[in-house]
Formats: C-alpha cells, sequence, structure tokens
C-alpha cells in the first residue's frame, strides 16, 4: 500500500482543506496572571544519563592522573634533583613504532649511556655509566672509579669530557661522577625495580672490553640474588690492571679474582643477558627504555683466570631503586 492510498469510503479533502464536521480548535488564552513560567528543559531525563557518564569518567581521569603524578613526585623525590626519572609503566621513551623491540630500546637509551676509563697509581679500569641529569650527572660503579686520579668519559657521539668524583657508596658499589662543562646531554629515564619481575625481558648497554656502545639482549633470571663485592679502594683497579674482571662472590665462593679484606653484598637482579668487564656501571633496561639496575657483576666458572673470564649468562645488577634512594647522599659528596 503507498502513503497515499485510503481505504474506500473515506472521503478526498485538498491539501489545504478539512473536515465540515470536525469542530474548531479551541481559541488560545493567555495565563490570567504572574510572570511567564520559567523554562526547565525537557521533561525527560534520558539525555542526561550519557552526560553524567561523560563527567564521571572525566573525574575518574583526571583522579587517575592526579595519583600517577603524586606518585611519580613521591617516587623521585621532587623534581629539584633533575633526575629524568618515572615508574616501569611508562611507554614513551620508545618510539611507538619501535616499542617493544631490542631496536627500539637501543636507539632511545643509547645516548644515555657514556664509556668511563679511569686511571690510578694501580693501573686503569675501563667501565660503563648512565646520565642522569643534562648536564653530566653520571651514575656508575664505585669498583670502575675507586682510587682514580684521573676520569676520562666518552658520550655516545664520541665526545670526551673529563670527570670528577662526586660521592661513592662502598657498601653499594655506586658513586655519582660529574662531566666537566657538559650540557644538553640525554639523562636516561629511572624505573621502579619494584614492578620487575622474573621472565621479563631487559636490553643491557655498556663497553664491555672497551667495545662502547655494545648492545646485549635477555631476561630478568632471578630477584634479590645476595652479591658480594670488594669495598677495598683499590682492589677493583687491581683486577683491572691484571686482565679485567668483576672481584665478587656469589653462593660462597669468589670468582674473578680475591675479593679483598673488606666487602659488602647487596640484593641484585640476576640477568641471562651477556655482560663482560666493562660492562660495569652500564644499564639494564626494560623493554619501555627504563632503566631498572645497574650492571655491576657477572659469575665465571670456578677456577677461571679474571683475564679470561667471558658471559656464562649469569650477570647482576643493583636495583635502580637502591640507586635512586642513594642519590640525595651522592650528591652531597659521600664517600668522597
Amino acid at each position: 500500500m503507498s502513503e497515499n492510498s485510503r481505504p474506500s469510503g473515506f472521503p478526498e479533502y485538498g491539501p489545504h482543506q478539512v473536515n465540515p464536521e470536525w469542530p474548531p480548535p479551541p481559541a488560545y488564552a493567555p495565563p490570567a496572571s504572574g510572570p511567564e513560567p520559567e523554562y526547565t528543559g525537557p521533561a525527560h531525563k534520558r539525555s542526561r544519563g550519557p552526560a553524567k557518564l561523560l563527567v564521571a569518567v572525566a573525574i575518574v581521569a583526571a583522579a587517575v592522573g592526579g595519583t600517577t603524578a603524586y606518585g611519580v613526585q613521591e617516587l623521585t623525590g621532587g623534581s629539584s634533583t633533575g633526575v629524568t626519572a618515572s615508574s616501569a609503566a611508562e611507554t614513551d621513551v620508545v618510539p611507538a613504532s619501535l616499542k617493544g623491540t631490542v631496536a627500539g630500546v637501543a636507539k632511545s637509551v643509547s645516548p644515555s649511556i657514556v664509556e668511563i676509563k679511569a686511571a690510578s697509581s694501580s693501573g686503569s679500569a675501563t667501565g660503563s655509566g648512565v646520565i642522569v641529569t643534562e648536564d653530566g650527572e653520571v651514575v656508575t660503579n664505585n669498583h670502575v672509579v675507586a682510587g682514580a686520579s684521573q676520569i676520562q668519559v666518552r658520550t655516545h657521539d664520541g665526545k670526551s669530557y673529563s670527570a670528577r668524583v662526586v660521592g661513592t657508596d662502598s657498601s653499594k658499589d655506586l658513586a655519582l661522577i660529574k662531566l666537566e662543562d657538559a650540557s644538553g646531554l640525554k639523562a636516561a629515564t629511572l624505573g621502579d625495580s619494584d614492578g620487575v619481575q622474573v621472565g621479563d625481558q631487559v636490553v643491557a648497554i655498556g663497553s664491555p672490553e672497551g667495545l662502547t656502545g655494545t648492545v646485549t639482549s635477555g631476561i630478568v633470571s632471578a630477584l634479590d640474588r645476595d652479591v658480594t663485592v670488594s669495598t677495598d679502594e683499590d682492589q677493583g683497579q687491581q683486577q683491572w690492571q691484571r686482565g679485567g674482571g668483576w672481584p665478587f662472590e656469589f653462593g660462597g665462593q669468589e670468582f674473578n679474582g680475591d675479593t679483598g679484606g673488606s666487602t659488602t653484598t647487596y640484593k641484585a637482579i640476576q640477568t641471562d643477558a651477556s655482560l663482560n668487564p666493562g660492562n660495569s656501571g652500564g644499564a639494564l633496561i626494560d623493554m619501555n627504555g627504563n632503566i631498572i639496575g645497574i650492571n655491576s657483576a657477572m659469575y665465571a666458572p670456578s677456577g677461571a683466570e679474571s683475564s679470561t673470564a667471558g658471559s656464562v649468562g649469569l650477570g647482576f645488577a643493583i636495583p635502580v631503586n637502591t640507586v635512586k634512594a642513594d642519590l640525595p647522599d651522592l650528591r652531597a659528596g659521600a664517600g668522597s
């Protein structure tokens, strides 16, 4: 049936005609008195449901954002430290097109890793470091710079800087050095090592055997491993002079040489990412590009000489949360 069809028996009217039998419409009568009623909107409230939902979502988003910002501020001790830091949930370090790839991590973080050459009366050492401020603060291992009379640092772009020791903490095998006349450097993003889990993929960047900017990858093999290292000022330098290696103790046995008379034990992240002499002080990084640890020691089979020790897939890193907690004291000149 079409729109204009009608049942038989119905009269036809023109477009402007009405049935003469219909009663006339009632005349409009204005209110007798009083002001006109205010418009309060449509009587139905169905359309207000989505509006309320949108407002609720916005409030929740604002609350989440506020909580995240507060957490980051608490984590870093405020913005005055000059450290670029984030939680492990941050994902903007690596470009979106390379997110989750070793290539992406290497491209994003390599500019924040340096090679360190330290010289002393006992010999010389080559290690690595992590830039934590744009003006040249670098975190490394204490055993890399212990007793050093001269420190030279080379950045990813090939520039060389002289550096001085700001503070050391032999009990945590950490040191902070400062590059002279440096500016515009790319500071690393410090993550949250408490969020690290066994099986997480990781990348290590450093200068093993003086091979600057070497990238290796693996997984987190274990957490909270007790690693004992020497706190003797010249012990690390003497080991490097004899051919490299990190003197440390694990599981009650000493590896890569004598740990010396004074030792310290810390809880370490264990990784199977390849680490070799020269990786000391370099970065262990999650797949979002956040630093989760400072590489510090490696395992070598019993009987292996320091000069021939190499990676067997058992490396250890100082958790980055330990580093962040220690930074204020290092900046204040602790141990130096």
